[in-house]
């Protein structure tokens, strides 16, 4: 029993509230509610935490003051030019960086069209948000159900700011995806007739939400990782990508790599390049808890940018509602929002729901953020944070004894280790930072605005607006994955050995920072965040 003291006098409060909240549905806002506790308390709203980019193609953008700090930094190359007239180390068609799920689609998609792949991973193959990923992956399957009304949750969820082209190929790929991925060897929750099981999630207008119990995204990876294994797909591991290198035409022709084991600098040399590098997460924007995995910290981004790709959104940042608060050891842990989609209700300090349990993300977080620090609703903790209740035993009452297990097992699990039942006891939860909204621009096929510079998975910008929904994520990395695999392996085909390499955007890069003062000593990319070098 993790709530003691105040806090196990607290959960009172919600199990006196419990029965009569059985069947009851709570109102969703009106869209003037939902601006106006959005402008009020959603981080993306607050001037103070932005400022304007001083440098590069987006010179003027305004971005989280972190994101803008490793945007304007000294290439690690600065003072070390590899020769890269001298025979490149690793020599393929398509140079794929990143080891998540979009990487590891892309490798298959660009196999399979017949190229010569290598896929270069900072940490091990599958270190990934991916693997982290819980809830669900959306796809209108279902006959109530259809891509074009995926498509209207989709555009509304994002604020309407979506790119049209876009969010049409997310939707309508959908139902192809999961197909794909069964047929690989995933296995999604079924009826015992063999019928896929779908739920709600927020912001969803049917129940088209797949998933394998609430380790989704480490059911996919498992999958993509042993299929690029078993077709042989060279992987090399700890490597990360410090600069893109371009081509005398300056397209994208390459990467320097740094191995981070024997501190060796590599070159790889590549007809097309397909950025796979993730989010941003661990540059802890505002001080917020994050649930990404260590190696999110926008290193794609930021050498995309230097070559000269557009950004759009990267001022957007998904702030997911229900992240652990307390035990905490949990702090920042994603709650899966899967949780909600079977019924758990937010709760305040008077166990009183305070907001519709399936609002989107954006609103959810924004509504829990006013009720602990306008309000003074919150729950407080013996770590000085201030939280609410997820009340989770609500599920074991609407859908019956077992539910959880059956269905939230991994949630359980994480919970258990450090003496807390959510069968029998409520959450304890605050917005984690979670999911990059925006990122390099791309097109349909996943074309970044550098020629042979292809994006996929929370490093591309522009698919899901100003605001992301659940299980948009897990399709996008396998679409856009897809997509860029097969036609930047279509683009090597017509293709002759990449000539005149160089690291020229470099210094024309570098001449800006000088000019601005603009670096301040900074080195980028980061890597690893700050604090794993203690």
């Amino acid at each position: 029993m993790a709530y003691t003291g105040n806090i196990g006098e607290l959960v009172k409060k919600v199990e006196e509230s419990r029965t009569s909240r059985v069947g009851v549905h709570y109102p969703r806002m009106t869209q003037e509610e939902r601006r106006d506790v959005l402008e009020k308390f959603h981080p993306d709203y607050n001037t103070d935490g932005f400022r304007n980019l001083k440098v590069g193609v987006n010179k003027g953008a305004r971005l989280p003051v972190e994101m803008a700090d490793v945007f304007e930094t000294w290439s690690r190359l600065r003072d070390r030019k590899p020769d890269l007239q001298a025979d490149p180390v690793y020599d393929v068609d398509v140079l794929i960086i990143g080891g998540g799920g979009a990487g590891a689609a892309a490798a298959l998609e660009a196999k399979a069209a017949g190229a010569s792949v290598l896929i270069a991973t900072k940490l091990r193959f599958g270190d990934a948000n991916t693997m982290m990923a819980q809830g669900g992956i959306q796809a209108a399957d279902k006959e109530n159900d259809t891509p074009a009304i995926h498509y209207l949750d989709v555009v509304g969820g994002g604020r309407f700011e979506n790119i049209p082209e876009l969010a049409r190929a997310l939707v309508m790929d959908a139902p192809l995806v999961i197909k794909w991925l069964e047929d690989m060897g995933t296995m999604f929750d079924k009826k015992e007739d063999g019928t896929m099981i779908t739920i709600h999630g927020g912001g969803t207008s049917r129940k088209r939400m797949h998933a394998a119990r609430d380790y989704t995204g480490a059911e996919i990876m498992r999958t993509l990782r042993d299929e690029v294994l078993n077709k042989g797909i060279t992987v090399v591991e700890f490597c990360a990508a410090v600069d893109l290198i371009l081509d005398q035409n300056g397209r994208a022709a390459g990467a320097v790599l740094f191995n981070l084991e024997t501190e060796q600098y590599l070159s790889a040399r590549a007809k097309t390049v397909i950025m796979a590098t993730g989010g941003s997460g661990r540059l802890h924007y505002r001080g917020f808890p994050t649930s990404n995995h260590y190696g999110a910290t926008a290193d794609g981004l930021v050498i995309g940018y230097r070559a000269g790709a557009k950004i759009i959104y990267a001022d957007s940042i998904q702030y997911h509602p229900t992240g652990g608060a307390y035990p905490p050891q949990l702090l920042g842990l994603l709650v899966t929002e899967k949780t909600r989609g079977l019924g758990a209700t937010p709760l305040n300090i008077k166990g009183e729901q305070f907001v519709y349990h399936l609002e989107t993300r954006d609103v959810a977080s924004s509504a829990i953020l006013k009720e602990c620090h306008e309000r003074k609703l919150g729950v407080p903790l013996p770590t000085g944070i201030s939280s609410v209740w997820l009340d989770s035993p609500i599920i074991e009452l609407t859908h019956g004894e077992g539910t959880i297990e059956r269905q939230l097992p991994a949630m359980m699990r994480q919970f258990q280790r450090f003496g807390v039942d959510i069968r029998t006891e409520p959450m304890l939860i605050y917005p984690t930072l979670h999911y990059q909204n925006g990122g390099l621009l791309i097109d349909e096929n996943g074309l970044s605005t550098v020629e042979n510079l292809y994006v996929a998975g929370e490093a591309a910008g522009g698919i899901h607006g100003t605001n992301r929904l659940m299980g948009n994520s897990l399709l996008d990395i396998i679409v856009f994955g897809r997509r860029a695999g097969r036609h930047a392996a279509f683009v090597s085909k017509e293709m002759s050995v990449p000539a005149g390499l160089n690291l020229d955007h470099l210094d024309a890069f570098h001449r800006e920072l000088e000019a601005t003062g603009a670096a301040d000593g900074r080195v980028g990319p980061m890597l690893l965040p700050h604090y794993t070098h203690r």
